[in-house]
């Protein structure tokens, strides 16, 4: 207490009995894959899909991990983190194209059947334009042309009376051959055509891009290591994250760098680690082209996973990809992680991500069916399924979690939030005087909070007190918990469950109209 010692009016600052608590955010995704560059096994917040491109180089062939962030942002997601492995053990030759292939080869223009191509393949050359007109002269050979080839500083070189027969002494790929500037291939099967007059510009062509080879990646490179901080353990540093997702695991095992066992161990490591962390959960992918039945099995047998930290969803998503312009099939977690997000941001963590419609997918690798899914949801294998009218929605909202407790992943999500928030809030406890003036506060502040999560509808109960409920007294703080410098405060909440199975009880019975005497 300041000492007053000057007759006066003083003003004195003094916290509030009751500190409130804010919510921690819930939908943050991390990644880990294959990237053509960007920083290697360091965890990077990416907020937009510009952000990605420039920090990781895009979509690329051969490789998930840009599809599946790509999928997020679209389906909702906003911040994430992105971890690319591997770069050591992926084959060289589809990461570090040589100059030709960075620059894109030399300038060339296709004009009719003739491809027109630049003697000069430097980076650096100056433009070139061919020129097509009618041919000059008197008497011209039906069918023939002029070309005019013109470079900034040099005189023009002009072909008058160009043929496009080959049986012409002034056919055009044997009259060109004397040009400094280019050399023209033609397109025989498009046969002996004039091209239209025009003038047209050399370009440089788009760089071809080769797909990324996985060929000696191992489980070892998604997994790394905590204190060297690679791989998704090094994600152990950050604590904004909320899901991991691993769906490059897919493309080394459809490129067979690895075989199932490796996948199922990378996937166990995935699941203990959100299970050591305790506030993220695992987005599993199923290997690609199962059948619903292949799809029970390896559940049940291939991936036997008993955690309350980890879902699965099946089957695998076809997606255009802008690459190739085809569409191509590719593990769902991406795009599921960026359902939950959206979940989060327009209902709450406590909603469960399902019924949700998954933006950007064009089909579904396996159509199921009702009788199909009833054998895979009571183990824990969440469906996407189409339906008519209503688009492909996400049709699961179970963890791999045999504890009926734990059966719902709103439910493992919200509690994941709601600990966070609280740990992260109360830290102004910590030694302060463990007496009742303490056990108060934090009473206050954290029944302060939990009744903003009931009004939200995160909570049952028709009052606070059946929703929740907050003892921090001298009950649970007897003096041998006090003695070891303890402070024990109990928290109970009903959670709101998913309304799993809705059921209409529909009877027939006999009625009939009264007949009133009059």
């Amino acid at each position: 207490m300041p000492t007053y010692l000057s007759p006066g009016v003083y003003v004195q600052e003094i916290d509030a009995a009751t500190r409130p608590i804010e919510g921690v955010g819930t939908a943050v995704a991390a990644f880990i894959g294959i990237a053509p560059k960007g920083p290697e096994n360091t965890p990077t917040l990416v907020s937009n899909w510009t952000q990605f491109v420039d920090q990781f180089g895009g979509l690329y062939p051969g490789a998930y991990l840009a599809y599946s962030v790509y999928g997020y942002f679209l389906n909702g997601g906003g911040n994430c983190y992105v971890v690319r492995i591997g770069t050591a053990a992926v084959s060289g030759r589809s990461l570090k194209r040589d100059q030709k292939q960075l620059a894109g080869g030399p300038q060339t223009a296709k004009i009719g059947p003739y491809v027109f191509t630049a003697k000069n393949a430097s980076p650096n050359a100056k433009p070139i334009k061919v020129e097509i007109d009618d041919p000059g002269g008197e008497s011209p050979e039906e069918g023939a042309f002029k070309v005019a080839i013109t470079i900034e500083g040099k005189a023009p070189e002009v072909f008058d009376n160009v043929s496009p027969k080959a049986s012409s002494p002034t056919y055009i790929a044997t009259k060109l051959a004397e040009s400094k500037l280019v050399t023209v291939t033609v397109d025989e099967a498009a046969g002996a055509v004039k091209p239209r007059n025009g003038s047209f510009d050399l370009v440089v062509p788009e760089p071809v891009e080769e797909p990324i080879v996985l060929d000696n990646i191992g489980a070892a490179n998604y997994i790394g290591s905590p204190a060297d901080r690679t791989g998704f353990s090094g994600l152990e540093e950050i604590e904004d994250v909320t899901m991991v997702a691993v769906p490059d695991l897919m493309a080394a095992f459809e490129q067979g760098a690895v075989d199932l066992e490796t996948v199922k161990a990378v996937q166990l490591a995935v699941i203990a680690h959100c299970e050591l962390m305790g506030d993220r959960v695992a987005i599993l992918d199923p290997p690609p082209q199962l059948s619903a039945q292949e799809a029970g099995e390896w559940r049940r047998t291939g991936a036997g996973y008993d955690s309350k930290f980890a879902t699965l969803y099946y089957p695998w998503i076809k997606v255009l990809d802008p690459v190739s312009g085809t569409n191509r099939f590719m593990p769902p977690s991406g795009h599921i992680a960026g359902v939950w997000a959206r979940n989060d941001n327009e209902r709450g963590v406590h909603k469960a991500p399902a019924n949700e419609v998954i933006r950007g997918v064009v089909e579904l690798q396996t159509q199921l069916t009702r009788i199909e899914q009833e054998t895979l949801n009571p183990i824990g294998v969440n469906a996407l399924r189409t339906f008519p009218g209503r688009g492909i929605r996400v049709w699961g909202a179970r963890t791999l979690s045999s504890d009926p407790a734990w059966r719902y992943v709103n439910i493992r999500r919200l509690f994941n939030y709601l600990e966070k928030s609280i740990l992260n809030a109360t830290q102004f406890a910590v030694f302060e005087p463990n007496d009742p003036a303490l056990w108060g506060k934090l009473s206050r502040s954290i029944s302060s909070f939990l009744i903003g999560e009931w009004r939200k509808g995160a909570l049952f109960g028709r009052t606070p007190d059946e929703a929740f409920y907050v003892k921090c007294d001298a009950e649970t703080n007897p003096a041998d918990v006090i003695d070891s410098g303890q402070v024990v405060c109990q928290i109970g909440v009903a959670p709101v469950k998913p309304a799993e199975f809705v059921v209409f009880q529909l009877s027939q019975f006999s009625g009939g109209t009264s007949l009133v005497s009059e």
